[in-house]
């Protein structure tokens, strides 16, 4: 009998599930439930968190946060297509602790035009989800 140890496949593993919880943890403190949520475990890895509330200036268009493994948080707008029209980046961190998400988004619910970035930051390559996972234990 032997074994096959695929350490590729463990760090995948580990990743998902810690990423599904730094999510949950993101996803309850906007005040959504893991319902809201979805990851997509292509690379760049991205997730997307439906929110409850739409802004007064874009009152046709649902707001979610989105987030990839570059680029980190974003705000954005759901058009009518279903394609997420990123407001404003993060930045900062690609795994900011949750009440930065918070935060964040409290700022661009308020109109304030110095929260974050129009331009995408580059804060990571994607990939080489083994350096994402202390992140993820520490977030």
């Amino acid at each position: 009998m032997s074994i096959q140890i695929d350490f590729g496949r463990d760090t995948e593993f580990s990743f998902e599930r810690r990423l599904r919880g730094y999510l949950g943890a993101v996803a309850r403190a906007v005040g959504v439930g893991p319902e809201s949520c979805t990851i997509d475990l292509d690379t760049p890895v991205s997730a997307y968190v439906a929110l409850d509330w739409r802004l007064g200036r874009f009152p046709g268009h649902d707001l979610a946060l989105v987030w990839d493994e570059a680029h980190g948080w974003a705000a954005a707008l759901e058009d009518t297509g279903g394609e997420a029209v990123v407001l404003a980046y993060l930045g900062g961190e690609v795994l900011p602790q949750p009440r930065a998400v918070v935060r964040f988004l409290a700022a661009v619910r308020a109109g304030d035009p110095a929260v974050g970035t129009l331009e995408a930051p580059m804060l990571r390559e994607a990939g080489h989800h083994e350096e994402l996972l202390g992140a993820l234990s520490a977030a």
